[in-house]
């Protein structure tokens, strides 16, 4: 009689599962192999980013204008930007920064105290975040003089326009340290060492017992008009109305998945909660390793911009620090990743990363401790600075559209959708257009009962913002995640097929019609099927315009939107052409 033996379960910390996550067929090692003349770099690279939120735009002074015509010029442009943007993130008195080079350290002075005058003329507050002397190029035969300069915040008071909220995807390989890291952040304590500080943020009984995090959680770092975070030991997610009713500003802490078998999960939070920026967790101890790689070769796959956290530093061997940092930095210098690691170390560090973070070529790397809370203050610093990476405020006139990523049926009020207004704003009352249908995939018209923004009830929400919306005269199985509201100017329809401009980062033979693969498109999770491409098969670093066809039901998709699809060890990325694609495949872009 034969003997079966049981396999040993591998640690996810150990060599053998290090080196079956490193067989060359991960999301970061395509996009790393990836060369400078692959068709699939061209996808990568196709959309150039706009200026970012919070930073002014270029102007030119005529030489021969004074210094208060120059300075009132300047203040100009200041208080129009941030009647769109509701904050700015200035460098004042440099040469080749906002408004005018100061020479004078009176003249500096009065400069904030009359930009602190226009700042309060649009209820708003000026922080001076630094001052310093540089030294800078004079005019023609002035040779070097020095600029006396200050780095300004100015943001909106609250309750002026509803609060900025820039959302932060939480990253990184299980077990090394994302919730932790939420924890004390959000709840302004230190760890124990013991799991002290991811016991506040958990969802779950089961993740307590675990240590794990198994479901998506959003947490806040409420921040006021002056840059002073809000947040307090007892801080609480079902409390934390009466802060965010005294928020200028709010960083959404997406806390994400780190475990294989939750890979879905995590990649739906990527993908369908519109995070700003992903921070990636790095344990010191356990370096860039397993699911660390595939997070964020996904975040970099969708063009988020990428910073990075070091935890663990006060346990870890300075040897293997090191060992951690040339890795992660080796990465972040290839081909397919191209991202230049900064180490931040001080307040000019993060003032710099944050003005620069939209740009999506700086990789700021944090090294940190949560039992001793060393690096903490300059993170804090360098979320308090985040801009919205989306102009949103070019966005707030449009038709409405909210996508939904979480239902509920609550006792007492019914049927609760919650997720991200996308364009438009939505009001109390108003009639929105609810589906794709989970019977006939049509849009019906529903009315809005109450919102809720982070808990506090409001009458109106505006694109940028997440919220929970009770719906009128709708049954809980109604509606799912993967759904919308809108406008019914859009007169929207679902569509069970779409074309898409994808590129191949690892497959290990080749795609040719009928391969069916897992699309993440924002909300949208589901297989779909290839029913016909302009090229007659594809291979690893290969691009082409297919046509998709989903298996289950039919979703709504807007052009332009970029996803990553997935099948086992093939991993690919796309962008959505068209939504209603005629009989003819249109030429390869």
């Amino acid at each position: 009689m034969s003997k079966t033996t049981r396999r040993k379960p591998i640690h996810h910390l150990s060599q053998a599962a290090t080196s079956a996550t490193e067989s060359g067929d991960g999301w970061v090692d395509g996009l790393t192999e990836l060369s400078e003349e692959s068709p699939a770099t061209g996808l990568l690279n196709k959309f150039d980013d706009a200026r970012a939120p919070g930073q002014m735009p270029d102007f030119s002074i005529a030489p021969g204008e004074e210094f208060k015509e120059r300075l009132e010029h300047a203040i100009v442009l200041m208080q129009n930007e941030l009647k769109s943007v509701g904050e700015l993130v200035l460098e004042v008195g440099a040469s080749a920064s906002w408004g005018l080079s100061i020479n004078d350290e009176a003249k500096l002075d009065d400069a904030i105290q009359q930009m602190t005058s226009a700042a309060k003329a649009q209820t708003a507050d000026l922080t001076v975040l630094r001052t310093r002397v540089v030294d800078a190029a004079g005019h023609e035969d002035e040779g070097v003089v020095q600029c006396h300069v200050a780095d300004v915040l100015i943001r909106q008071h609250p309750g002026v326009k509803q609060p900025l909220e820039v959302r932060v995807a939480i990253i990184g390989n299980v077990d090394s340290g994302k919730s932790t890291m939420v924890g004390v952040m959000t709840r302004m304590v230190l760890d124990d060492g013991r799991g002290y500080a991811r016991s506040r943020v958990f969802k779950h009984s089961h993740e307590e017992v675990t240590g794990r995090t198994s479901s998506i959680g959003q947490h806040n770092l409420v921040l006021d008009s002056k840059g002073a975070i809000l947040n307090d030991p007892l801080f609480k997610n079902t409390t934390c109305a009466d802060y965010i009713a005294r928020a200028s500003k709010v960083v959404t802490m997406v806390d994400l998945a780190g475990h294989e078998k939750y890979f879905k999960t995590t990649a739906y939070g990527l993908t369908g909660h519109l995070p700003d920026y992903a921070c990636t967790i790095v344990g010191a101890n356990a370096g860039v390793i397993g699911m660390c790689k595939e997070h964020l070769g996904v975040a970099l796959a969708l063009k988020v911009p990428v910073f990075f956290v070091i935890t663990k530093i006060d346990i870890c061997p300075k040897h293997i620090l090191q060992n951690t940092v040339q890795d992660l930095t080796a990465i972040l210098r290839k081909p397919g990743v191209r991202k230049r690691p900064i180490m931040v170390r001080t307040i000019s560090d993060v003032l710099m990363c944050a003005r620069n973070i939209h740009a999506d070529s700086l990789a700021p790397i944090f090294m940190t401790s949560a039992v001793t809370g060393e690096g903490l203050d300059l993170m804090r610093m360098f979320f308090n600075l985040l801009p919205q990476r989306q102009q949103w405020a070019d966005k707030w006139g449009e038709a409405t559209e909210f996508i939904i990523d979480e239902t509920f049926g609550v006792p007492g009020v019914g049927t609760v959708v919650a997720g991200t207004v996308k364009k438009g704003s939505i009001t109390m009352n108003s009639t929105l257009l609810l589906g794709p249908d989970v019977s006939d995939a049509t849009f019906k018209p529903t009315s809005i009962k109450s919102i809720h923004y982070k808990r506090l009830a409001v009458h109106q929400v505006v694109a940028g913002q997440t919220a929970a919306l009770a719906l009128k005269k709708v049954k809980r199985h109604q509606v799912r995640k993967g759904m919308v509201l809108v406008d019914g100017k859009i007169k929207p329809r679902a569509t069970w097929e779409f074309d898409a401009d994808i590129a191949i980062l690892t497959h290990s033979t080749t795609i040719q019609p009928r391969y069916q693969a897992v699309i993440h498109c924002e909300i949208v999770k589901q297989s779909a099927k290839v029913i016909a491409m302009d090229k007659e098969r594809l291979r690893s670093g290969d691009r082409a315009v297919v046509r998709f066809r989903f298996m289950q039901r039919p979703e709504y998709l807007s052009s332009g939107t970029r996803f990553v699809f997935r099948e086992g060890r093939t991993k690919g990325i796309g962008v959505v052409i068209d939504v209603n694609p005629t009989t003819e495949m249109p030429d390869h872009l």
